[in-house]
């Protein structure tokens, strides 16, 4: 448990860093200028959006079979590796923000929500359910990365994400998940021989 949830913090924190929901957050942060209404915004579309990532991904472990899910999951965190390379368009983020009046909190959940869906911390909390077994630990650890990453970009807004070195963290994120990648190609490997 202990595992998953530490391997779900670092993975996530790491490829949330330049993602289109932490500029998302920026925008919101700058637009609106309150920040605990959208951080718990972020803690609430995240809460939603992992834990049915995590679902799937704890459902997948058991109805596939343990081999055709083992290279899934290896298949899965390669991608990720390289997906995590690929940098964000701020358009992206500015294209999920809802234009009706539905509060700060409201706008940001929704938006949060919306930006989130098919987004690769959302296939990494999947596939980090379906590697662990453990629903609980990933969505607290993947929930968790997510306010790490998120909200000291709600507070101190612009000044921070420039300084962030976004190209050396894609990098760090891109060797962990081929870490994660080549652990469970062992799996994988170690499973097909039985």
């Amino acid at each position: 448990m202990l595992q998953a949830f530490l391997v779900s913090i670092s993975v996530v924190t790491l490829a949330e860093i330049g993602d289109k929901t932490q500029l998302l957050c920026l925008m919101l942060s700058a637009r609106y200028k309150k920040p605990i209404p959208i951080i718990l915004g972020v803690l609430t579309a995240t809460l939603a959006n992992h834990a049915g990532a995590g679902a799937l991904g704890t459902w997948l472990s058991g109805v596939l079979n343990p081999t055709i899910l083992n290279w899934a999951i290896v298949a899965s965190f390669v991608l990720m590796a390289i997906w995590v390379l690929v940098p964000e368009r701020s358009d992206a983020a500015e294209a999920a923000v809802p234009r009706r009046g539905l509060g700060v909190y409201g706008t940001t959940a929704v938006a949060l929500f919306v930006a989130e869906m098919g987004d690769k911390t959302q296939i990494a909390t999947i596939a980090l359910a379906a590697r662990f077994h453990d629903f609980v630990a990933v969505v607290a650890g993947t929930t968790l990365a997510m306010l790490i990453a998120d909200v000291p970009v709600i507070y101190l807004g612009q000044r921070f994400a420039d300084r962030l070195p976004a190209k050396t963290v894609h990098v760090i994120a891109c060797i962990m998940f081929l870490i994660l990648g080549a652990l469970a190609l062992r799996n994988a490997l170690a499973q097909s021989s039985i």
